[in-house]
């Protein structure tokens, strides 16, 4: 007997579960490729597998809708792969163990894979079932989502004729989103020189930030400690001088750093002033960041005397002077959407070695133009300073569409089902739609989906409730898809 047997929706739900059987993490997806590609042969529906593993499966139109305008249906096959420190789980061969408390499914010990094979499940139920009324439907599966959009980047949509595409990679039920940002990862390098220095060892930690989401999280305005590490050694200049043995920050581009680490070499009279500068601008900061990061830590531990390689004072100047004045944060609110973040950019991961300091950087907006222009700002500042600046990962913006058919019909679809109005929103976040959209002109797009809690953690939660009831309206919205 199977986990999630009795549950409702029954064909989503066995999908769902058979989809947790197959490791499908990103990078590894060529089973699960594999397993849509063999669903369309048994059920006999026209398909397309890719090189990448990309499947698009065909369906004709129900009796009356012939001439209705064809419909895409999108998620990605990929999932985020992480457990608990104890857990033994293999992500490479082993199924998930999944089980249910309440109105929630789980994983034991490791994340569950809802984001985003909900979706899948979705569209391999209204795959099979012949009694449904909808419009003709191209059912997209892409791989390596989360590591990327590779999939959707590599996808030929040539064999594609829908101009309606309804994405369900959200995460929280009764929001419509209508647009997201694009966004890039941006790699300065900046050339170092070192040079021999003995004195007193002091380990400096900023620690305590809350961190976040680079897209989702950036307008809560939290401290970025990278720079707070730079801006607390550049300001410590004000009372002694030292030399800078070491930088680390942050662990994910998407990510605000939470922590940072520095050593440096200081004279023995300037030990004290570093230590008490440190508790100073420990008080200073979480009074800054009163209601974000109250927690904020700046220590500073003093590890012995010590002769070590310090940065020549030519490049420890250009390194404070590039990470003080990076831009960061967010740069410019959308002038007709109320709240919402056009762009902004987050200092990911830095790291100073023996021969650079290479900094990357997380920038995102829903204009184009201004994206290129950030970017453009970071290579000057970058080039300026005699080091050498790349991107990787760019991909477009999904841009709110002003005079969407698709849009109005689903919310008022919302209204009729639930009583109430959802919420239409734009997130500063990159999805899959802004890559359809940019391949398919004309192309109207939303995106939707059920509950779901701590997703890309070992905590992730999906509600069983909410499944059920964004799949009936998914099959009421096409229903009415009719012309």
């Amino acid at each position: 007997m199977s986990v999630l047997e009795n549950l409702k929706p029954e064909r989503v739900f066995h999908y769902f579960e058979e989809i947790t059987k197959i490791p499908h993490g990103s990078g590894n997806t060529q089973g699960i490729s594999d397993y849509l590609a063999d669903f369309a042969r048994e059920h006999g529906l026209r398909y397309v597998q890719d090189e990448s593993g990309n499947v698009i499966i065909f369906k004709e139109a129900a009796s009356g809708y012939e001439n209705a305008p064809v419909v895409i249906l999108q998620g990605h096959v990929d999932m985020v792969c992480e457990k608990l420190p104890n857990s033994t789980h293999d992500f490479t061969k082993d199924p998930l163990t999944l089980f249910v408390e309440g109105d929630m499914i789980h994983a034991d010990g490791t994340t569950l894979g809802g984001d985003n094979g909900i979706a899948v499940a979705y569209e391999l139920a209204i795959l099979e079932d012949d009694k449904l009324q909808h419009p003709a439907i191209e059912a997209v599966f892409t791989v390596d989502e989360e590591i990327g959009l590779l999939g959707a980047s590599a996808l030929d949509t040539t064999p594609m004729k829908g101009k309606y595409l309804i994405n369900l990679d959200s995460e929280e039920e009764g929001i419509l989103w209508a647009g997201c940002a694009g966004g890039m990862t941006s790699i300065s390098e900046l050339p170092v020189k070192y040079q021999e220095r003995t004195g007193i060892c002091y380990d400096i930690k900023v620690d305590g930030l809350l961190g976040g989401h680079s897209g989702a999280e950036i307008d809560k305005i939290r401290a970025n400690a990278t720079l707070l590490m730079a801006r607390f050694l550049h300001e410590f200049r004000e009372y002694g001088e030292f030399g800078l043995l070491s930088l680390n920050g942050g662990q994910k581009d998407n990510a605000i750093p939470r922590q940072a680490q520095a050593s440096v070499l200081v004279e023995a009279e300037d030990g004290e002033k570093l230590v008490s500068y440190a508790e100073e601008f420990t008080q200073m900061l979480r009074k800054e960041y009163t209601g974000t990061d109250e927690g904020i830590t700046v220590t500073a531990a003093c590890k012995g005397e010590k002769g070590a390689q310090v940065l020549h004072p030519v490049s420890q100047e250009k390194v404070l002077f590039f990470l003080v004045n990076y831009p960061n944060g967010i740069q410019k609110m959308c002038g007709f959407i109320e709240g919402l973040v056009e762009t902004s950019c987050n200092v990911g991961v830095t790291r100073l070695t023996e021969e650079c300091l290479t900094c990357s950087a997380s920038v995102r907006s829903s204009a184009g133009s201004a994206k290129k222009a950030l970017g453009q700002k970071i290579q000057y500042l970058t080039e300026f300073l005699g080091g050498e600046y790349h991107v990787e990962g760019d991909y477009p913006s999904w841009e709110y569409r002003q005079d969407s058919v698709l849009r109005p019909l689903m919310v008022q679809v919302y209204k009729e089902m639930f009583k109430e109005e959802p919420a239409v929103q734009v997130i500063h976040a990159g999805l899959e739609c802004g890559l359809f959209y940019e391949k398919i002109p004309g192309l109207d797009c939303i995106s939707i989906g059920p509950d779901m809690k701590d997703i890309h953690t070992s905590e992730e939660t999906l509600s069983i409730s909410s499944t059920a009831r964004v799949y009936e309206y998914l099959l009421e919205v096409l229903r009415r898809l009719k012309q």
